[in-house]
């Protein structure tokens, strides 16, 4: 359902589809700010799946802004060099901001790029672990495997996030006392050359796959086959005083993973492909954000080699210069706000039921197992609480921002940008990510190896996400 806004709002909210929007009688602002969120040695990666981070070859940061409008609560993006935000660690940054910024929680839009040698925020679920592992029952089943990386489950360390959000909101509050005007929003696109493929694809027999991982390039059946569904095309929205360029947004779709599970904290290609623009184009903040990109990854094009890495840096930095190239502005006109509410349910297929994940986090010997058990489990509780997942979305006019949640299949942004097809819908993915993959239906009838975990809801996901779009972006 479409959530009432508040009567501040009214005006905006009801002349959201007109196709000139309301001018801002005085100049819009926006504010940069970036934080350091590097984790810790020690601290988990991926939520335990991972080896823990040993060491940082590069740092985290969290980058993002405030749009502050005359006449309208602000808004703030700001996009985590981190796997996931999931349960009350997701909702204690969109208040912890919203308070800083002065405004209201569902116009804070906090995603993360979903890079792996990074932490997987769930507070919930390290409580469940903790709890669980006093009793050490798993340890009567098969004692630790001293050849494995992770011997101790753990998903995150609560009070690590709790340091950076308040790392955050300083950094925000010194940001806001140096404000840019700006009058002008700027679009542009470029299409990323061999990167992205689609998990799904179709054997040399006939059979289908959905199996092209992160890293499938050494795999001939994976590499040789078509791309599939993808979106090709990053985008790049920007933010301008008059000529002069303040702050540029980009996205894409694809899991940002060429190699990983060694411990070594990193930003991955696209984050490398950031930096790079960054240092070539110092004067204009550069923020970037994963798109949809559940079942898109690099695997048709990454052996997971460094040199695959560096390729992949190199390929998605060459779109990001060409989309600035081809940006166009635009008069910045007051931006309008809807809010869908997704009533996103939990899983309760065979091998996924409450009873079941209890029983895997209490007695599995496997670090990992016991992790992701904690972490359906902590999905299950907060959808007993009655939570509903919002879906929100700023209309610029000529563009739309969206943030969807969790691992969204690439199909739910295509499906937005066909709802408007004469204007520039930008989606960031992973939002809150509790849910993990949200697939089409699709994907549950042909069998997607991907969907045995990592997917805390079921079948029947897909309507209720499409319904949440479209209430957002009809004009």
């Amino acid at each position: 359902m479409t959530r009432l806004l508040p009567a501040a709002l009214t005006f905006a909210f009801v002349f959201a589809g007109l196709p000139c929007a309301r001018a801002i009688e005085s100049a819009a602002s926006l504010a940069t700010f970036s934080v350091d969120v590097t984790i810790p040695i020690g601290h988990a990666c991926m939520g335990g799946g991972i080896a823990p981070a040993r060491r940082i070859a590069e740092p985290l940061h969290a980058r993002g802004f405030v749009l502050t409008v005359p006449g309208q609560s602000a808004f703030v993006v700001v996009c985590f060099d981190w796997c996931e935000i999931r349960g009350s660690a997701f909702d204690d940054w969109r208040t912890a901001l919203a308070q800083e910024a002065g405004t209201q929680p569902q116009r804070v839009l906090v995603c993360s790029t979903h890079v792996h040698d990074a932490p997987v925020m769930d507070p919930e679920a390290e409580f469940l672990l903790r709890e669980t592992e006093k009793s050490g029952a798993w340890k009567k089943l098969a004692p630790p495997d001293p050849k494995s990386a992770i011997q101790i489950a753990s998903v995150c360390w609560p009070d690590f996030n709790r340091i950076c959000i308040q790392r955050a909101r300083d950094a925000m509050r010194a940001a806001l006392k140096t404000s840019r005007r700006v009058t002008h929003l700027g679009i542009g696109r470029a299409e990323v050359k061999q990167i992205a493929s689609n998990r799904r694809f179709v054997l040399p027999g006939g059979g289908l796959s959905y199996g092209r991982g992160s890293r499938s390039g050494v795999d001939a059946a994976s590499a040789g086959a078509p791309e599939g569904d993808i979106d090709p095309w990053l985008r790049t929205l920007s933010f301008w005083d008059g000529d002069t360029p303040v702050c540029a947004l980009h996205s894409y779709a694809v899991h940002p993973m060429s190699y990983y599970g060694t411990g070594e904290v990193s930003i991955d290609f696209v984050g490398l492909a950031r930096v790079r623009r960054q240092a070539e184009q110092p004067e204009v903040f550069q923020i970037y954000a994963t798109g949809c990109a559940g079942n898109v990854t690099a695997g048709k094009y990454n052996d997971g080699s460094p040199a695959s890495r560096a390729a992949l840096t190199d390929r998605l930095h060459a779109a990001m210069r060409e989309a600035w190239t081809n940006t166009q502005k635009h008069a910045l006109n007051a931006p309008t706000f809807r809010l869908s509410e997704i009533p996103l349910g939990a899983r309760d297929t065979a091998d996924h039921t409450e009873p079941v994940l209890r029983h895997r986090l209490a007695n599995d010997p496997k670090p990992f197992a016991r992790a992701h058990a904690a972490m359906g489990l902590a999905w299950y509780q907060r959808v007993k609480s009655g939570h509903h997942i919002d879906l929100p979305a700023i209309d610029f006019g000529p563009a739309q921002l969206l943030l969807l949640p969790a691992e969204t299949y690439v199909e739910f942004q295509l499906y937005a940008q066909e709802l408007r097809p004469g204007s520039f819908v930008m989606c960031l993915g992973y939002g809150e990510c509790g849910p993990g993959y949200i697939p089409i239906e699709r994907a549950w009838r042909e069998n997607d190896s991907n969907l045995r975990d990592w997917t805390w809801v079921g079948p029947g996901s897909e309507e209720p996400l499409r319904r949440a779009i479209r209430d957002v972006l009809a004009p």
